[in-house]
């Protein structure tokens, strides 16, 4: 690994680190806040919620959820930060080596004495760095916020824990899949249109998934792997969608090591 390279990809991170950071400490806390007066409205939340059509329920990923319990309430404010970190990996996934290339500085890189082993080494350990630190303080807030918020309802610490542990895995795929992808693209101009593709399209496929109760699209997108409702009522991950996740994982780094590897990069000159 390059440590000039590797310091140099945390720091211009940074920032985006605390973008991201305050914009999901803010949603949750805004949701969280919203908790006391669910709780307080316990019979009548359950059965406003009985009455919604079940694709809709389905959609949201709150079939069968007691919106009045601590975890419960969390899992459902969990479905929209998993957007949030989708956006987040899959913006460092395509912009970790387009960005040289859709600059035309790739050539300043790449003929310095280090091999592209190891600039793309230093690259996705710098990336995967800023993810681990939006994690960290997303498990912070979030125990934050539940401490603050629960008006003294008990809650299972094991299934919070499931729930936070989710977040890595969860990032790892999009960001793996948004990086290999941007092997396949001349060059990437923006990260935008592709983060958000992605990152929409696969909570779209989500949704369908829940209201047509199509089994094979659960193959197909990460929110179903980690389904918080589900984690929630069953205690525990659906380990045939995990491994298959950490499968396609494996499979895009190797991907993406064996083309950067071979690639024909476009340069100034």
């Amino acid at each position: 690994m390059s440590t000039n390279i590797y310091r140099y990809e945390v720091r211009v991170r940074w920032k985006s680190v605390l973008i991201w950071t305050f914009a999901l400490a803010s949603l949750l806390f805004i949701f969280m806040a919203l908790f006391p007066s669910f709780s307080a409205e316990a019979a009548a939340m359950n059965e406003m919620m009985a009455n919604f059509p079940p694709a809709l329920k389905s959609a949201f990923g709150i079939s069968n959820l007691d919106l009045s319990s601590v975890l419960g309430y969390f899992s459902f404010c969990m479905v929209f930060c998993q957007l949030c970190f989708a956006i987040q990996a899959s913006n460092y996934g395509f912009g970790l080596v387009s960005v040289e290339e859709n600059e035309m500085t790739a050539d300043f890189l790449l003929t310095k004495p280090v091999s592209r082993s190891n600039v793309l080494r230093s690259k996705i350990l710098a990336a995967l760095t800023s993810l681990l630190a939006t994690d960290v303080l997303f498990w912070l807030m979030s125990y934050a916020s539940i401490v603050l918020f629960r008006e003294g309802k008990p809650y299972e610490l094991k299934i919070l824990l499931l729930l936070l542990g989710s977040v890595v895995v969860f990032q790892l795929f999009f960001f793996f899949v948004a990086l290999a992808i941007s092997q396949l693209v001349r060059r990437v101009r923006s990260v935008t249109p592709y983060s958000l593709g992605l990152a929409f399209g696969a909570y779209v496929l989500n949704a369908f998934a829940g209201i047509f109760g199509d089994v094979k699209l659960e193959y197909l997108t990460p929110f179903k792997h980690f389904d918080t409702a589900a984690i929630v009522l069953d205690g525990h991950y659906n380990l045939p969608l995990v491994l298959l996740e950490v499968g396609v994982i494996i499979l895009a780094l190797g991907f993406t090591w064996l083309r950067y590897a071979r690639r024909d990069i476009p340069t100034s000159v």
